[in-house]
């Protein structure tokens, strides 16, 4: 395997009720990040698509929403629908692994907020409200791309090294 193109690759799923986004607190116990607030998510796994069969010969396609659907059932307990891409991130994990991270964005469509433990608490929050918490760099930020995609229709993008958002 070459080093030089191996990832781990996540998704994130900032998940919509009423208006409000779902968000949730790490863990202490986390490597990456502990205490600070995010939304759900977490790696892909093999799992996630060997067991099922394929769409094509060779392919499976959709992996990416069958991970989030995942990840947010196992994390929060909730159902998803609709799920839709915000953007992605790329980061070295405080264990020097390269991370993709596919932020996207779904619809709440049943259940409960239940935590596991790599989550110590959750919130649903307006967009103003969100402010209030600390969260991991870039958070915020998607949900005001969201905020913004919701209410326009437009899709921003982050502008090089400065963390701000243009068209």
């Amino acid at each position: 395997m070459d080093s030089n193109k191996a990832h781990y690759i996540s998704v994130t799923a900032i998940v919509i009720r009423d208006g409000k986004y779902l968000i949730a607190k790490r863990s202490l116990d986390e490597k990456a990040f502990p205490g600070l607030w995010t939304v759900p998510g977490g790696k892909i796994e093999v799992d996630d698509y060997k067991n099922l069969p394929k769409d094509t010969g060779s392919h499976w396609y959709n992996i990416f929403e069958n991970a989030i659907r995942r990840e947010v059932k196992e994390e929060v307990g909730l159902e998803i629908v609709n799920i839709r891409y915000l953007t992605s991130i790329a980061f070295f994990r405080p264990d020097g692994v390269p991370t993709i991270i596919v932020s996207m964005f779904a619809d709440y469509s049943g259940g409960d907020v239940v935590l596991n433990g790599e989550l110590s608490d959750f919130a649903w929050v307006t967009l103003s409200e969100a402010k209030e918490y600390e969260f991991i760099e870039g958070i915020y930020e998607e949900l005001e791309m969201l905020e913004k995609h919701l209410d326009t229709g437009k899709v921003e993008v982050w502008g090089k090294g400065n963390g701000k958002l243009h068209d």
